[in-house]
């Protein structure tokens, strides 16, 4: 791909492998996974380049066989966060003054470790650190992750190249984009190794320094993310990785003068409490800080009367319960035409009898645990609630075990009120709330789905009828940032649908496009005049 002078190698998505019984990648994998079972790790921070441990441990097990032991991690302090910012500030100025191409052709090369000696160890270390079958960490540790680092180096040519489309004679104007003044804060989640990748990395490709903060039950993957980024040649103090406690963490890098944006996917509550901390303090920073964040949702499938069946029930089930529905875009209320519903829910039911459940490493389970007893014991919470309701129908599922794992049944509810408990709030589990409305009310419904949640970060509508399609996508236009039809609502790709939404699900800055990269930079506009006047006058003073 030649644009100008730049020529960087034209990004294409990462093949995705199946892992079908009796294949080589199948029988790779598998001894990844009995390799990092058969010993116990000692996981680092990384400030500065170096490895650093501290006394204090936390600990990483699988949450689908929470007593294994897989490794300890080093928990740091207020001083280890400070060592962090002091230790990317002066990695800075070497690493924001090095050729772009040289910086690109590191993260180029971390794509190729981890498509070739890394593929299947990473897969490995994602699907016992966060419960992810084999498919769906493929999708996620290996490809999605090579899809952002790749098309990342695709987008950072063509921003560098977007020059000034005019230069009078005598004139050269031209713009430079320059990385922030000071210091990024990455903070990312414990569902996509891929995001955890691509938050700190897609900010110091512009050539920022960052520090970087996972959410503790990702820490298993996040190491081995960072042990790949050295290897690829990452200059010591660009990407710091920390694990501290959150509040100690913020309380040092949003009172550092030397803030200057942070990317972050996680919860709500969180970001907003983050955009609070930097207004207040806004008056101790260098420059205004970038704010960049992918926060909740609360997604939703709509499913008109015309209608496949059993695109609708397939749609619902992998919507809703791939990856337990821990992805900030999974299918979450589901509106149904009564016509259409005794159909859909035959076709479920077929399939939900079918589902297998347990650990990642009996590749026949398509159900695996939910991430912790925290989480555990908040989805059993609701299904509690919606037994004890008598205006709640539980059509399959219902049932919880964490004695071994943190199992939850994939549960559907049927509820009579569409403004339920769980038709608003925020599960991020394996549990579906459906609404049966009346197809004469279909105008009405789309009201009701606009209207109902505070987010709008995914949303679909599965129908034949292309009228009615065309007055959903409109209706429904600020609902969600990705929008589907005739599918799924999860499963953005980079490169085809850049992933981001609205209103309290996050700043829609589209995480996998160009967009996301130029909030890490800076411009500056210059005009070089090569004959500039040498008098003050101008002709109408004649």
């Amino acid at each position: 791909m030649l644009k100008g002078f730049f020529n960087v190698p034209t990004p294409t998505n990462e093949p995705i492998f199946g892992y079908a019984p009796g294949s080589k990648e199948r029988e790779l994998l598998k001894a990844a996974l009995e390799e990092a079972r058969s010993k116990t790790g000692d996981i680092p921070m990384y400030i500065g380049g170096k490895p650093v441990h501290t006394d204090k441990k936390g600990k990483v097990t699988p949450p689908h066989d929470h007593q294994h032991i897989l490794a300890h991690y080093s928990i740091g302090d207020k001083t280890h966060v400070q060592q962090a910012i002091d230790a990317a500030l002066a990695a800075k100025e070497k690493w924001e003054n090095l050729a772009w191409e040289q910086r690109a052709s590191i993260f180029l090369k971390v794509a190729d470790l981890i498509s070739g000696p890394y593929r299947y160890k990473l897969n490995a270390a994602t699907m016992l650190g966060q419960s992810k079958n084999a498919y769906q960490a493929e999708i996620d540790s290996v490809c999605e992750l090579i899809d952002f680092l790749r098309f990342n180096v695709s987008y950072l040519s063509e921003i560098y190249s977007q020059q000034p489309p005019v230069s009078p004679k005598g004139v050269w104007n031209r713009v430079e984009q320059r990385p922030l003044e000071g210091f990024v804060f990455a903070l990312t989640p414990f569902n996509f190794t891929a995001i955890a990748g691509n938050l700190p990395t897609s900010a110091a490709l512009m050539g920022n320094v960052v520090v970087w903060k996972p959410a503790d039950t990702q820490v298993y993957a996040a190491n081995l993310l960072m042990e790949i980024f050295i290897e690829a040649g990452l200059p010591a103090g660009v990407i710091n990785l920390i694990y501290a406690d959150g509040p100690e963490t913020g309380d040092v890098i949003f009172n550092s003068p030397d803030f200057a944006g942070i990317h972050f996917t996680g919860s709500t509550p969180v970001f907003q409490h983050i955009w609070k901390t930097v207004g207040t303090n806004i008056h101790k920073y260098k420059t205004y800080p970038r704010i960049v964040g992918e926060t909740g949702g609360k997604d939703f499938i709509l499913v008109h009367g015309s209608a496949d069946a059993e695109v609708s029930s397939t749609a619902i089930l992998r919507g809703a319960f791939e990856y337990q529905g821990q992805k900030c875009s999974a299918a979450s209320r589901v509106y149904i035409a009564k016509s259409i519903w005794p159909y859909v829910k035959e076709f479920m039911l077929r399939d939900l009898a079918t589902f297998k459940m347990g650990g990642t490493e009996d590749f026949s389970n398509f159900i695996n645990a939910v991430i912790d007893e925290k989480s555990f014991d908040k989805l059993a919470k609701y299904i509690d609630q919606a037994k004890s309701d008598p205006a709640v129908e539980i059509m399959a599922g219902g049932n919880y075990d964490k004695s071994k794992g943190y199992f939850v049944e994939p549960t559907v509810l049927i509820v009579q009120d569409p403004k339920y408990t769980t038709m608003c709030e925020e599960l991020f589990g394996p549990v579906v709330s459906i609404y049966l409305y009346e197809d004469e009310e279909f105008d009405q419904t789309l009201k009701l789905i606009d209207s109902t949640s505070i987010y709008a970060l995914t949303g679909a509508i599965i129908a034949q009828d292309r009228y009615i399609i065309d007055q959903a996508s409109y209706a429904l236009r600020n609902s969600a940032g990705n929008f589907y039809i005739n599918d799924k609502c999860t499963g953005a790709v980079v490169g085809q649908q850049p992933f981001g939404g609205a209103r309290g699900s996050g700043t829609n800055d589209k995480a996998g496009s160009m967009i996301n990269l130029l909030r890490w930079v800076s411009p500056r506009t210059i005009k070089e005049s090569f004959d500039p006047p040498k008098d003050y006058r101008y002709p109408f003073l004649g």
